[in-house]
C-alpha cells in the first residue's frame, strides 16, 4: 500500500510531490530544506535551518509510523564545503548512535536562502 504524507509546504502542490511516500515497510522523505513551514520563514544560519529540516523530517517520519532510530540512509546537499564542519554536530545529535549510510555533496539549491537540503529513507525495523 502507497501512503502519502505531507508537510504542509505550499512546494509540495506546485511542484506535484510529496514530502514523503510509505510503501510497504520503506518510508521515502523528500528534500526537505529549513524552512519553518508554519510561518514560510528560513532562518539565515545553516546551523538553524539544518535544526528547522530535522524537525520537519521527524515530524513526517512521526506521522508515516517511523522514526529516526528506522532511517537507512541519509543525503546533505550543503551550499558551502565550510558548511560540513558546522551541521556535522548537529547531525550527530540526530544520527550520532543511528549511524545511517550518508553522503553530503555541496551544490547549489533552488533558492538563494536555502543552505542545507536533507533526504532521508527509512525502513521500518522488524
Amino acid at each position: 500500500m502507497r501512503r502519502l504524507i505531507s508537510s504542509g509546504s505550499p512546494f509540495e502542490a506546485t511542484a506535484g510531490y510529496s514530502r514523503a511516500v510509505v510503501s510497504g515497510d520503506w518510508c521515502f522523505v523528500s528534500g526537505t530544506t529549513g524552512y519553518d513551514y508554519s510561518t514560510m520563514t528560513m532562518p539565515e544560519s545553516v546551523e538553524e535551518q539544518t535544526r528547522n529540516c530535522l524537525a520537519t523530517i521527524g515530524k513526517v517520519l512521526t506521522e508515516a509510523g517511523f522514526s529516526f532510530n528506522d532511517v537507512v540512509r541519509c543525503h546533505y546537499y550543503v551550499t558551502e564545503a565550510a558548511f560540513a564542519d558546522r551541521v556535522f554536530p548537529i547531525l550527530g545529535e540526530t544520527f550520532g548512535t543511528i549511524r545511517p549510510a550518508a553522503t553530503m555533496v555541496v551544490c547549489d539549491l533552488i533558492r538563494p536562502e536555502m543552505r542545507i537540503e536533507i533526504e532521508v529513507t527509512a525502513l521500518q525495523q522488524s
